[in-house]
């Protein structure tokens, strides 16, 4: 009767390095799992409002062009917590930034 003996680790080095990338490999998957990096890589507003009315904007971002977008963003953040996206060159944005900007620098 033969017996097999199992050893607590392989007798081949080049599997245990297999295994050990593998393992590394599964840990890093799973700590960026959650990480919004889509996001970060191209435009977020595909379709732009002209302008909408002043009160009902809790907050305005204005994003610059850079590698992930060749184009100025600019994302308002609604009193209702919904997101838009206003047209840069649209008189009535700027007019929109220019209030929200000079309210800052009034407090």
């Amino acid at each position: 009767m033969a017996h097999a003996t199992l050893s607590a680790a392989p007798s081949d080095p080049r599997l245990l390095r297999v295994a050990l990338l593998l393992l590394l490999l599964v840990a890093a998957g799973r700590c960026a799992a959650g990480a919004p990096l889509a996001t970060e890589l191209r435009c977020q507003c595909l379709q732009t409002l002209q302008g909408i009315h002043l009160k009902n904007i809790q907050s305005v971002k204005v994003k610059s062009p850079g590698p992930h977008c060749a184009q100025t963003e600019v994302i308002a953040t609604l009193k209702n917590g919904q997101k838009a996206c206003l047209n840069p060159a649209s008189p009535m944005v700027q007019k929109i930034i220019e209030k929200i900007l000079n309210k800052g620098s009034t407090n």
